[in-house]
């Protein structure tokens, strides 16, 4: 009976409550399910991650907004926080994407040593955002000289000097609201959403909006200060929340808080036997979007602003929902990879899995990829029939030229993020299991395909004219590639985790 109390505080989905019942007969009346919309279900964790997710989106649109009004020829300046975004990306989806495996296994770890993990992490995330934002504060005008167009790269330093601390921030968020997450906790990186943004419509309303006092005069640094002041309040909102949530978890717990909340070695091994595919997957692949980045920002503001406004457009407000269900479907994807490693044996090496193990874990990413699927389709035709692209475009640029090229780009391209749609959630099959896996598929589509366009794009001679003809086989092309890549790869997963030929890390108690 003490085994099956064990199993059952550690799942909240049905099908495990038949295996349960099916190991323990007479156990499914200690099951207590929560309502669909509870952020421990996978429903309810969906509805949290929209609301998160929706936020920076609608204060990311607005601040181009804001902008635009007070220099439309600076919008291209703010891209550089989006790039130092991408740089920050690495350490951001490095350890903390490996936490699904680590942390999201609530069935062969205890609470105690799933929380230790989650504040060693931050401590080391603190670090190397410290260290990433004085390298590229002191390293500012070479920043500028690559990622920002040369009519506006002497005005764009300070701003990329605000923005540099930025990356300490969300380093903290991202490791607070990964790791959160796993923990079945999607209401602490809510709480790091509203903050930021809250804060954000409260000081741009006073400071740089059109209705703010006609004695203030912002300018695009000011911007910069405001984004980074609420970065700082998200991250320690959420920090705040995550101490206070621990300590409440742990209050009855036989080992001590203090040793909780220290930094633990094999805790960080852990992390990083599964984070460093992670950390290599996202390293490589920022590395060549920034060099094809530099690229398009040697064709001039008017080209580098419009496909600046056409990312905010596809990666703000219509990918919410895809975001928001990768999310939720990795989190869950980790809780049934942790179901069957512990009844399959935390510490073999190799287990063979039945095709209907198989399905159960993947069962969230198939409901993810079943719901996006409609969801992309559906907002495909309304965009590209409404002609509002356009319209959406001038008023984040201010300029008809800018708008015109955004328009251009949505058109040629907007169908193949759809199947980066589609492939999002397929990859969390792998991210939340065997990271390894997750690794080669993006190598394959990285190395097969972007990597010779990236050398291609320095040797044609491109201009402003005739850029988008190369660009649109680059980007829109390599969504289609990785499809493909990331279909083929979760067969081949699928296949030896059946054969039993995979192997996988043992697992280890930090506490």
């Amino acid at each position: 009976m003490g085994d099956a109390k064990k199993v059952v505080q550690a799942t909240d989905d049905r099908d495990e409550d038949e295996r349960i019942e099916e190991a323990v007969p007479g156990s499914r009346n200690l099951v207590s399910h929560p309502p669909w919309w509870d952020r421990k279900r996978y429903y309810g964790s969906i509805l949290f991650n929209i609301i998160t997710f929706l936020l920076p989106a609608l204060y990311g649109t607005l601040s181009k907004l804001w902008v635009a009004q007070i220099d439309g020829s600076m919008v291209s300046t703010t891209d550089s926080y989006t790039y130092i975004g991408v740089f920050a990306e690495v350490i951001n989806e490095g350890l903390p994407r490996g936490v699904f495996v680590v942390v999201g296994d609530r069935s062969s770890r205890s609470i105690q040593s799933r929380v230790n993990i989650t504040y060693t992490l931050i401590y080391v995330q603190t670090l190397l955002g410290l260290l990433l934002s004085v390298i590229f504060c002191g390293a500012a005008s070479n920043f500028a000289s690559t990622f920002v167009p040369v009519e506006t790269r002497q005005a764009s330093l300070t701003y990329i000097r605000i923005s540099s601390f930025s990356t300490l921030f969300s380093a903290i968020s991202a490791a607070v609201a990964a790791a959160t997450r796993a923990l079945d906790r999607p209401d602490i990186p809510l709480a790091i959403s509203a903050t930021a943004t809250t804060v954000n419509i409260i000081l741009d309303l006073a400071l740089i909006s059109t209705v703010r006092a006609k004695t203030i005069h912002p300018t695009v640094n000011t911007q910069a200060a405001i984004r980074l002041t609420c970065d700082g309040c998200g991250a320690l909102a959420g920090l705040i929340y995550f101490i206070l949530m621990s300590r409440k978890a742990l209050s009855n717990a036989p080992v001590g808080i203090r040793a909780v909340t220290r930094p633990n070695f094999i805790a960080l091994k852990q992390l990083v036997r599964a984070g460093i595919f992670t950390f290599t997957e996202s390293a490589v692949r920022n590395a060549l979007y920034l060099w094809l980045i530099s690229n398009i920002v040697s064709m001039g503001n008017n080209y580098a602003t419009a496909w600046g406004v056409f990312s905010t457009i596809r990666w703000g407000l219509i990918m919410v929902p895809v975001q928001a269900l990768e999310a939720s479907s990795v989190t869950f994807v980790g809780h049934k990879w942790g179901a069957w490693r512990a009844k399959a044996g935390s510490q073999v090496r190799r287990a063979r899995a039945s095709w209907m193990d198989i399905y159960r874990i993947a069962q969230p990413a198939i409901r993810s990829f079943a719901m996006v699927f409609f969801i992309e389709i559906l907002l495909f035709i309304v965009l590209a029939y409404t002609g509002g692209v356009r319209s959406f475009a001038f008023y984040l640029s201010n300029s008809e030229t800018v708008s015109q090229i955004t328009e251009m780009m949505w058109r040629s391209i907007e169908w193949c993020y759809i199947f980066y749609a589609l492939s999002t959630q397929m990859a969390t099959v792998l991210l939340a299991t065997q990271p390894r896996w997750y690794l080669y598929q993006s190598l394959g589509s990285n190395i097969l395909y972007v990597l010779p366009w990236c050398i291609a794009v320095t040797k044609i001679g491109m201009t402003e004219e005739n850029a988008w003809l190369y660009h649109r086989w680059v980007f829109g092309g390599s969504l289609v590639v990785s499809f493909g890549i990331i279909l083929f790869v979760d067969v081949v997963w699928a296949l030896w985790l059946r054969s039993g030929r995979s192997e996988m890390a043992p697992i280890e108690e930090s506490l």
